[in-house]
């Protein structure tokens, strides 16, 4: 049984281009990864309240794009803006949510639930001590996954479902205006797809704009305003989304879902 989310989720209304500056805008992206090039000239916008999924075969760049956007793959080549600021005097990281691949939420620290969530405030305002109102922010966040109750529980002993909704968490807990996921539904159990499908359908509710890399759109088609499908570091489609096109319908795909540089360091956000 697979998370479902209903039609009248996409009753709502992505701000016309114009109003406001996109909140990503990637012009001719160019990067490499190990000396190999990936991105050949990638163009990706994702505008206020859209909802944005990245498509493609192994190896066709998704993951390097969103990297990129968030600053953890530099580019060679190519102009990035981050709601309207050029990338490299863009400093407010708190209005930006990140969940990498799925990994073990800590990186191998022992920690709780609620400190690794609490990381998530730390582009706020810096360093603790946490203020009353951060530990609620927390407590919201953890309640928004389902994973209160496990707070003061340590992240080696969930599953790994419970640690991508601790990750999930993190990256809510700031209530950014962008929220960036890779490969959210990867290798997740059955519960927390639904909680994702929850979790991302409120998000969109209260305007959060979307960028997303799926292997295919599946329980999350819904919600998706546009498709943009990558094909050997190149755009070969962006336009609005096409039944049952994901990343096993696509020339090459092989059905092996490595989880490529899990552990690249990000400057403004927490991998």
């Amino acid at each position: 049984m697979s998370a479902v989310i209903p039609a009248a989720a996409k009753a709502r209304h992505p701000r016309e281009a114009g109003a406001a500056p996109a909140v990503v805008c990637l012009c001719d992206a160019v990067a490499s990864l190990g000396g190999r090039p990936v991105l050949r000239g990638v163009d990706l916008k994702v505008r206020p309240g859209e909802v944005v999924a990245l498509l493609g075969a192994n190896g066709s760049g998704k993951s390097t794009t969103v990297k990129s956007v968030i600053g953890a793959v530099p580019l060679e080549r190519g102009g990035l803006e981050l709601f309207g600021t050029p990338f490299a005097k863009f400093r407010a990281w708190h209005r930006i949510g990140y969940v990498p691949q799925r990994t073990t939420a800590a990186g191998g620290v022992p920690a709780t639930v609620r400190e690794v969530v609490s990381t998530g405030r730390l582009p706020q305002h810096g360093l603790f001590p946490f203020r009353r109102k951060d530990r609620a922010a927390v407590d919201r966040a953890l309640a928004q996954v389902g994973m209160l109750d496990r707070a003061e529980d340590g992240v080696a002993g969930l599953s790994g479902g419970q640690h991508q909704r601790v990750l999930i968490a993190r990256a809510l807990v700031g209530s950014p205006e962008l929220l960036i996921m890779d490969e959210p539904m990867a290798g997740v159990d059955v519960t927390s797809q639904q909680v994702l499908a929850d979790t991302l359908r409120q998000e969109v509710g209260r305007g959060a704009a979307v960028l997303l890399v799926l292997h295919e759109l599946g329980p999350l088609e819904p919600l998706i305003d546009r498709t943009v499908v990558l094909r050997d570091g190149c755009v070969a489609y962006d336009g609005p989304p096409i039944p049952s096109t994901g990343q096993h319908a696509l020339p090459g795909h092989d059905h092996v879902h490595p989880h490529e540089d899990d552990h690249l360091t990000t400057p403004g956000l927490l991998a």
